[in-house]
């Protein structure tokens, strides 16, 4: 017996309106219609106006700061649950609070952990994301999660600017992982910054494992919040002989000075996807979409295709 396909509907939260547009697109389906109210006090209240009983449904919204957007894909899957929606998935291209994935100091929160929990008892079916800060994030939570890998998208770019003497770099010890994982793609060499900090967000020191004289580096992360790290390794990477100094950061949360640090760094660019908008253009940050991916994830969720192919690097 054939499977039997639901009908889909993608849906936007207002954090993400310009990628949902893109990934519809790529799709080949208009975003279905959905207001959010707003009452004078600030409360917000999302609503379909269109039927979704009996389908996929899928709403997608990162969950960066403001927490107006968490808050209000909470309400969006709990709408979607009860307007009869037969499966709902949400789709966070960036998961906030995933920094906070561990007690490193008494009392403080798991925000990762509570996060997952809420989405679960909100009503969603199934979880979609991309490069979540701590791969074992997955396991917090107790439905499918869907982590789509931005390597498929970095790597084809990196390859195209040809860099003659690459050599793959990680911005701290805890990013080393991602670093030599990127670098098998090119046979290249990796280096390590070491980092130590005074607190959130302030760095007190840091040196380089490795050699990068005459060397092309591309830096790899997950997150560019204030710039600082990525910042002082291109300074320390170019005092220390290299020839040129990028870097790769799927989640664009550029908080603070961020984009002045940026513009006056020793960056020749920073590269970066559109799971978070730019609040405003910078001559040094090129942004790849991940509308393709998604779209072609979310088919492939519908029609019970694999999720993996979707990671094959030409």
């Amino acid at each position: 017996m054939p499977l039997q396909f639901n009908p889909v509907k993608l849906f936007s939260g207002s954090g993400s309106t310009e990628l949902a547009h893109k990934i519809a697109l790529s799709y080949g389906k208009d975003l279905g219609k959905m207001t959010v109210s707003c009452f004078s006090d600030g409360e917000i209240q999302p609503f379909y106006n269109e039927s979704v009983r009996g389908c996929d449904v899928f709403l997608i919204q990162s969950t960066n700061q403001p927490t107006d957007h968490l808050f209000e894909l909470l309400l969006m899957i709990d709408a979607a649950k009860r307007a009869s929606a037969h499966y709902i998935t949400a789709v966070v291209p960036y998961f906030g609070f995933a920094r906070q994935d561990r007690k490193d100091k008494p009392r403080v929160a798991i925000g990762a952990k509570m996060i997952a929990n809420l989405i679960t008892a909100a009503g969603a079916h199934r979880i979609m994301t991309m490069d979540l800060h701590a791969a074992q994030i997955q396991g917090f939570f107790d439905i499918p999660v869907d982590h789509l890998d931005a390597s498929v998208i970095f790597v084809p770019h990196i390859k195209s600017l040809n860099l003659p003497n690459l050599t793959i770099a990680s911005p701290d010890m805890g990013g080393s992982y991602r670093a030599r994982t990127f670098a098998k793609f090119f046979n290249a060499e990796v280096v390590i910054c070491d980092k130590q900090r005074k607190r959130a967000n302030e760095i007190e020191s840091m040196s380089i494992i490795g050699d990068v004289t005459g060397q092309d580096i591309v830096l790899i992360d997950d997150i560019c919040d204030t710039a600082g790290t990525l910042s002082k390794a291109a300074s320390l990477i170019m005092e220390n002989g290299a020839t040129s100094v990028r870097a790769v950061c799927t989640h664009p949360v550029l908080s603070g000075k961020a984009y002045e640090t940026i513009e006056n760094s020793a960056l020749t660019e920073l590269i970066v996807t559109d799971t978070i908008p730019l609040k405003h253009p910078s001559p040094k940050i090129k942004v790849l979409s991940t509308a393709n991916l998604f779209a072609e994830a979310i088919k492939n969720v519908n029609e019970h295709g694999s999720i993996s192919d979707l990671f094959k690097v030409e």
